[in-house]
């Protein structure tokens, strides 16, 4: 027979072994094995908003190369990326595929408003996660009506209001015209910058958009020029990015002029438009860029540009959208780390949403990534650049994106 004293020894021995097991046991979500977690996406890889589809290429070639580490915690990432061709009835669709068919954890990185827009009810009302996306529209910092949805971008209206103010220190007697995208990204951005000049609102002498079906902005920038501005503020996608900035220098518009971060690539923008046409353009940044003399040096500028060679991806270079995409997977990588073997669609969003890192790959000097339950954006600092010969400058302090 057992003594008392065995029999508390055994009852302690019970409860410490459940205890372990408890703290081991695995939780999977749909598309979690242990060997494999299934997540999906929609790029534009054709369509009028074709040239941000290498962000879906940059991302799988990451998770490639993690898998063929071995993976994140023993786990291999299957990123299922399909074409959405920037159409939001598309998108709805290939999501649906996405959650019903494929059987994903969480959708990542989905790049564009109108595509997120188009499928963010649908995908919180099944709890599936819609994370890190691509796209910085106020909208998706909305933690307490769309729980499921975290962007990854400075908030468009933050970045307008940070600009706004730059008028306002830097040009107090400009005259200002607006070109931009007339969808929620462009509203974003022009309301941020109407708010950010504050009384000099009433120093905007030409406003105007484009559709993204429209051939070209030429008929705009001509309107623009002619309203007499001496400060022109630029929001467009890459596409129309570099047919404006070309038009200005073919019109001999000499207005200072500040471009939004989504159409400040120096490869998929400056470049098609002309060195010669994009001198002295100022744009906000958190990211650093490849191919300046400046970062040559630094460990994660180094790796990122390894990682082009050895994926054969040097003629993108100096895109940021293959910069953007790879600190997004990064971070996505660090999340899923966190998350252990606790890999349900609840701790997935839990971890993306208690987020901290300072030593994300490819960050300026003094901009962090910093997810808060209550605050989803993800960046709260941007620095202030201006393009001059072939790269950047930063100038003046970080600035803080109005986020706490």
């Amino acid at each position: 027979m057992f003594s008392k004293r065995s029999l508390l020894l055994a009852g302690i021995a019970g409860v410490l072994a459940s205890s372990v097991a408890a703290a081991s046991e695995k939780k999977y979500g749909p598309g979690v094995t242990d060997t494999e977690i299934r997540l999906g996406q929609t790029m534009p890889y054709s369509g009028p908003a074709s040239a941000y589809g290498i962000q879906g290429k940059a991302q799988e070639l990451v998770f490639n190369e993690i898998n063929a580490k071995g993976g994140i915690n023993g786990r291999k990432i299957k990123l299922i990326s399909l074409d959405d061709a920037y159409s939001p009835p598309k998108a709805v669709e290939q999501t649906r595929k996405l959650v019903e068919q494929e059987d994903v954890l969480g959708v990542y990185g989905s790049l564009g408003t109108p595509s997120n827009t188009a499928t963010q009810k649908y995908l919180n009302s099944k709890k599936v996660p819609q994370i890190l996306i691509s796209t910085g529209a106020s909208k998706w910092n909305n933690p307490s009506q769309f729980p499921w949805t975290t962007p990854f971008f400075p908030l468009y209206d933050v970045e307008g209001e940070i600009f706004g103010r730059y008028v306002v220190e830097n040009l107090p007697n400009a005259k200002i015209a607006i070109l931009s995208q007339n969808d929620d990204s462009g509203r974003d951005y022009v309301k941020g910058f109407k708010k950010g000049l504050g009384d000099k609102v009433k120093d905007i002498v030409g406003e105007t958009t484009y559709e993204v079906t429209d051939a070209t902005v030429d008929s705009q920038m001509v309107k623009l020029k002619a309203t007499g501005a001496d400060m022109f503020f630029l929001m467009a996608t890459p596409k129309f990015g570099a047919q404006a900035i070309r038009k200005k220098h073919e019109l001999d518009w000499k207005a200072t002029t500040l471009v939004s971060s989504v159409a400040a690539s120096i490869g998929a923008v400056f470049k098609p438009a002309g060195f010669d046409a994009s001198q002295g353009l100022i744009t906000a940044s958190f990211m650093k860029t490849p191919g300046d003399p400046q970062y040559a040096n630094s460990p994660d500028m180094k790796e990122y540009v390894a990682f082009l060679k050895r994926n054969n991806m040097e003629q993108h270079l100096t895109d940021s959208n293959v910069v953007l995409a790879y600190l997004s997977a990064n971070v996505l990588a660090r999340a899923i780390q966190n998350a252990g073997d606790d890999l349900t669609r609840e701790n997935l969003l839990k971890q993306v949403t208690s987020l901290k890192m300072t030593d994300a790959p490819l960050l300026l000097d003094g901009v962090i990534v910093d997810i808060k339950p209550d605050n989803y954006s993800a960046f709260n600092t941007l620095r202030m650049q201006r393009f001059k010969g072939e790269s950047f400058e930063l100038f003046g302090k970080p600035i803080n994106a109005g986020r706490k």
